[in-house]
């Protein structure tokens, strides 16, 4: 993020007055601007031919391309009542072997309670993979029985964070119906093979939770970007992201900040990068262990991964406009997932 702006400096403006252009005080402006400028454009006492100055970020002209914080640098979560549809892009890549899909969705508030917010998430148009619509019929078994799972309720917490699966019940209502349309498509030993596995997911709630919690679209639209910034508008920590199938996900150390201007479209912009930081080895990932299999009181931590993220939010509800996420693990190959998620305006 930018840590400041300059001014061009016009004919017969002065330290004083361009300070007051900004509402800053006339030494804080010269202090910070000699902090940032080279020896020869410092101010000692006044202008004296300098042609541009060094100004904090957070001042301008314009008090509305300032970001509303709430207390602390934080951006506030307010979904209530909202109904957003979004585009949604997958990226797959696995060394050198890449699969996309798309589809669109929509997400509705449903009701704020127990400090969780709750959300109903459906699909709004078929399926397309590498950008036609499937049709070979294990894609095609895919998308038909992935019906069951929509109407989609989740919880999230106050962060935007993505807590739990809340409607698991009503799979096993839906499945009879799901089971009988596929049937009057499809039959076969392959299509009995992958009901049969459909039916075995919906009977084991913690598997069907686990399966759900890697939704890559859920797990990236609810990643947990309300947060404090604080004075620095950035923060650092660990997050996890199911860049592989593992019942304990890959953590990355992050690092997340937060831009306190709006953009010339009147959006938040929160960037993120960081690294795979996990005691797990290359090797046990590849073996799917949910632990290390090295007992260290000072392990080497596995940094064979990337993480990045560039969220754009609307300036005045705060909700998601344009969300990018990308996390990669080393693995044979490095695999690679990137989800972009795109609000769709009628």
């Amino acid at each position: 993020m930018q840590k400041f702006n300059t001014h061009v400096i016009q004919k017969n403006e002065t330290l004083k007055s361009i300070a007051a252009l900004y509402g800053l005080d006339a030494d804080a402006l010269k202090l910070f601007h000699n902090n940032h400028c080279q020896v020869k454009d410092m101010i000692l006492i006044g202008i004296t031919g300098q042609k541009e100055l060094f100004i904090p970020r957070i001042a301008v002209a314009d008090e509305n391309k300032k970001v509303k914080f709430g207390r602390g640098n934080s951006i506030v979560f307010q979904p209530e009542r909202s109904l957003e549809k979004y585009g949604v892009v997958i990226n797959i890549e696995t060394g050198d072997h890449k699969n996309e899909l798309k589809y669109e969705t929509s997400v509705r508030w449903l009701k704020y309670e127990s400090n969780l917010h709750f959300f109903d998430i459906d699909r709004t148009s078929n399926l397309y993979l590498n950008e036609e619509e499937v049709n070979e019929i294990a894609d095609m078994l895919a998308y038909k029985t992935s019906k069951v799972l929509y109407p989609l309720q989740v919880s999230v917490d106050k962060h935007g964070k993505f807590n739990n699966i809340e409607n698991l019940s009503v799979f096993k209502e839906r499945w009879t119906s799901v089971k009988d349309e596929v049937y009057k498509e499809f039959e076969g030993a392959v299509v009995d093979q992958y009901c049969d596995k459909i039916e075995k997911i919906i009977e084991e709630p913690d598997t069907l939770k686990l399966y759900l919690k890697n939704d890559y679209f859920i797990r990236t639209l609810f990643f947990g970007m309300y947060q404090s910034f604080g004075q620095n508008y950035q923060i650092e920590g660990k997050e996890s992201f199911p860049v592989v199938n593992n019942p304990i996900e890959p953590e990355y150390k992050i690092r997340i900040e937060v831009d306190p201007l709006k953009d010339e479209y009147d959006l938040v912009n929160i960037a993120g990068e960081g690294k795979l930081n996990d005691e797990r080895t290359t090797s046990d990932f590849i073996n799917n262990y949910p632990f290390s299999m090295i007992i260290s009181d000072n392990p080497m931590m596995n940094n064979k991964g990337d993480f990045r993220m560039q969220y754009y939010l609307n300036g005045e509800t705060f909700l998601p406009e344009t969300l990018y996420l990308e996390c990669s693990i080393m693995l044979v190959e490095e695999k690679k997932i990137s989800v972009v998620v795109t609000a769709i305006t009628e």
